[in-house]
C-alpha cells in the first residue's frame, strides 16, 4: 500500500512538472514585446500586467492600482499542488520580509480543480501562513488573462505597471530576489 502511495506522488509530481514545462513556452514574457514607460522615467520591456481587482481571504478588495509605483509578485498557486504546498513555507517567509516590491499570492476557487472559496479559506486559515496574502480569482477569469497553464506559475510586474516575465514551476525566494534586481 504504502508503495502505491509513493508512486502516486511520484506520478503527481511528474504530471506537475511536464505542465509547467508546457507552459513555459507561452507564459513566458520576453523583453523584445513591448516598451512601457513609467512615471519614474525608467524602462521595462512587456506587456501591460492584467488589472485586477480580487478579494483576499477576509473578504477585502485588493486592485493592482493600489501598487501603482511599486512592483508586485505575483505567484499563482493551487491547494492541490504538491510543488506549491512545498514551497508555502519559503513563500511565507518572502511574503513577511522588507523588500522593494509587493508579495502577493492568487488562488482561483473553482477552476481546474480548486476547492471553493469557503472550502479553501477554512482550510488555509489552519495552516499558519499568516504573511501570505491570499487573493481569490474565482473560476480562473484573471488566470485566464495571465495565460497561467500550471501551478505554481510566478508573474513579475514592474513599477510601471509592466508585466515582466512570468515563470512556470517553484521560483526561490533567491531567484525571486535576483530576478527583481532587473526591474525597474
Amino acid at each position: 500500500m504504502a508503495v502505491n502511495k509513493k508512486w502516486g506522488w511520484i506520478v503527481a509530481i511528474v504530471v506537475v512538472a511536464v505542465i509547467a514545462f508546457w507552459g513555459i513556452r507561452s507564459t513566458s514574457v520576453t523583453r523584445s514585446e513591448v516598451s512601457a514607460q513609467g512615471e519614474t522615467g525608467t524602462v521595462n520591456q512587456g506587456q501591460a500586467a492584467p488589472a485586477f481587482e480580487l478579494a483576499n481571504l477576509q473578504g477585502e478588495t485588493v486592485s493592482l492600482k493600489e501598487f501603482k509605483g511599486q512592483k508586485v509578485y505575483v505567484k499563482y498557486w493551487a491547494s492541490w499542488c504538491p510543488i506549491c504546498l512545498a514551497g508555502l513555507e519559503e513563500l511565507n517567509e518572502l511574503s513577511g520580509g522588507n523588500h522593494d516590491y509587493k508579495v502577493l499570492t492568487i488562488v482561483s476557487p473553482g477552476y481546474h480543480g480548486e476547492k471553493s472559496a469557503e472550502d479553501f479559506t477554512s482550510w488555509f486559515s489552519k495552516r499558519g501562513y499568516n504573511n501570505v496574502e491570499v487573493l481569490l480569482d474565482n473560476d480562473g477569469t484573471l488566470a485566464k488573462k495571465f495565460g497561467v497553464k500550471g501551478y505554481p506559475t510566478s508573474y513579475y510586474i514592474g513599477s510601471d505597471g509592466t508585466l515582466v516575465k512570468g515563470s512556470p514551476g517553484h521560483q526561490t525566494n533567491e531567484v525571486i530576489e535576483q530576478t527583481f534586481q532587473s526591474i525597474h
